[in-house]
């Protein structure tokens, strides 16, 4: 696939809808969200990611003459409407709540205002990438949250749903808090750290363990983790490793950074006795690398034990998102405005499931942080043309069960506007940093959270509101049954 067109990378009623509204004549301009409605794997928070690609993808978003001949042969389109399709491009408006920043459910994550047949056709393909690449993000977060302060790297590539999926999520882990990733065209393409070792496959290759152990280490002095449980962990591979070590130390070779490798086995039992002949050795600074299908409850399980662990290679849980593989993102539709008005009409769809039932208007979000400690509050979406002031007293309430409230008395709080523009009248005015730079704004973004709302288990909800404004507008069109 060609990451750089991916204009066809749509369902074909985006096409038929929009070939709809080209013959009817419709030109109304429109609002649509992207928002989730539940955190993934239980969290009590997601990581928007995706963004990047977004650019790239509408920056690109032109019909081929292959693509018109293609949807010719369909027998479905009309001739004036393939013309159009020629000659399109995105002429609208894209707000977006910058990559590697916390979100909640319900809140826009991405807003398009455009033409509605350009709004229509983006929606597949914005839902795709922005899904996946927060889904992903997001258990990079909590992996990394469960190991506690030591080092995660993606090792998922080989498990990955293809190719895309293996690099665009090895990205998304970095931003989530992975220090590095095995995936080398990841690396490439978007400057992270690619890490690794070697496989059994090495060590069998050679006539002994020893043997193996002693090449690699010769050939890579700088980088030496050997990969010690092919055999017999404690009997064999820790003490030829051991072996190696001594060599190179009596050599004054010694790597300044080495250690082992597991792989298998009862990872808190053998890392323990591990780092006990280590430790005796000489060799208290060796790191203990583990891996075999960790996930954030396994590696929080095996802290809990007193694994010796240092550094945690995680694969095919988190690459793939293993007890949650679906972000959920949904692109619905919020307002319209017709070519003789100057204001947008706010449109509602109404469920027997409450929580299906969205947000009208053009709308925007700020988020509410304590200003003694920097945590999030609360967020609050609210129509966008509201305006507040922090040294004013601000009454925020339940959306759900409307008699919680709570008054943020005016200099407590610092307010912050999430909805930043990326497009505007078709233009991209907005430069996304570097993938570490995003990394580590992340990071940042994960420090405003309470340590209650990031446990791994019944985390604590963070508050999603609805201004008062917004919250009568809701009803107003609930009652209407609009």
């Amino acid at each position: 696939m060609d990451i750089n067109h991916l204009t066809l990378l749509t369902d074909l009623y985006e096409l038929t809808m929009m070939q709809g509204y080209f013959k009817t004549g419709n030109d109304e301009t429109v609002v649509f969200d992207v928002f989730y409605r539940d955190n993934p794997s239980g969290s009590g928070y997601a990581i928007t990611c995706g963004l990047d690609q977004v650019i790239d993808y509408i920056k690109n978003l032109s019909f081929s003459y292959d693509d018109i001949d293609y949807l010719r042969n369909h027998g479905i389109f009309d001739e004036d409407f393939l013309e159009y399709l020629a000659g399109y491009h995105f002429t609208g408006d894209i707000y977006a709540i910058p990559e590697g920043t916390v979100v909640f459910p319900r809140e826009p994550l991405l807003k398009v205002k455009a033409p509605i047949m350009e709004a229509q056709l983006v929606e597949t393909a914005i839902l795709n990438i922005i899904n996946h690449q927060s889904l992903i993000a997001t258990k990079a977060s909590r992996v990394v949250y469960a190991a506690g302060g030591s080092g995660v790297m993606e090792f998922g590539l080989r498990r990955a749903q293809g190719p895309d999926a293996g690099t665009f999520g090895a990205r998304a882990a970095v931003i989530g808090g992975c220090v590095g990733t095995s995936n080398v065209i990841c690396g490439k393409q978007f400057g992270v750290p690619v890490l690794g070792t070697h496989a059994h496959s090495w060590i069998m290759s050679f006539p002994d363990e020893y043997t193996a152990f002693k090449r690699y280490a010769e050939l890579y002095p700088d980088t030496c983790t050997l990969l010690v449980d092919t055999y017999d962990t404690l009997k064999s591979g820790v003490p030829n490793a051991i072996r190696v070590f001594d060599e190179m130390k009596a050599e004054g070779k010694m790597p300044t950074r080495y250690g082992i490798r597991l792989d298998s086995g009862d990872l808190a039992y053998l890392s323990k006795k591990a780092r006990k002949m280590l430790d005796a050795a000489g060799y208290p600074d060796a790191v203990i690398a583990a891996s075999s299908d960790l996930d954030e409850y396994l590696i929080n399980s095996l802290k809990n034990q007193g694994a010796a662990i240092t550094s945690w290679g995680v694969g095919t849980n988190l690459i793939t998102s293993a007890d949650n593989p679906s972000f959920g993102g949904v692109y619905k539709l919020a307002a319209i405005k017709k070519p003789e008005d100057e204001e947008f009409t706010a449109k509602i769809k109404i469920s027997e499931n409450p929580a299906k039932i969205t947000n009208p208007g053009n709308k925007t979000v700020f988020r509410l942080y304590n200003k003694e400690t920097g945590k999030i509050k609360a967020d609050l979406i609210t129509l966008s043309d509201e305006t507040y002031n922090e040294a004013e007293d601000l009454e925020i309430f339940d959306q759900m069960a409307t008699w919680k409230r709570s008054t943020l008395p005016g200099g407590s709080y610092e307010i912050r506007e999430m909805l930043v523009p990326v497009f505007l009248k078709g233009q991209c005015v907005y430069q996304n940093p570097s993938t570490m730079e995003i990394r580590e704004y992340c990071q940042k973004e994960l420090n405003t959270l309470w340590d209650e709302t990031r446990r791994l288990v019944n985390p604590q909800e963070v508050f999603v509101d609805l201004s008062k404004p917004l919250y009568d507008l809701k009803q107003k069109l609930l009652n209407s049954r609009h």
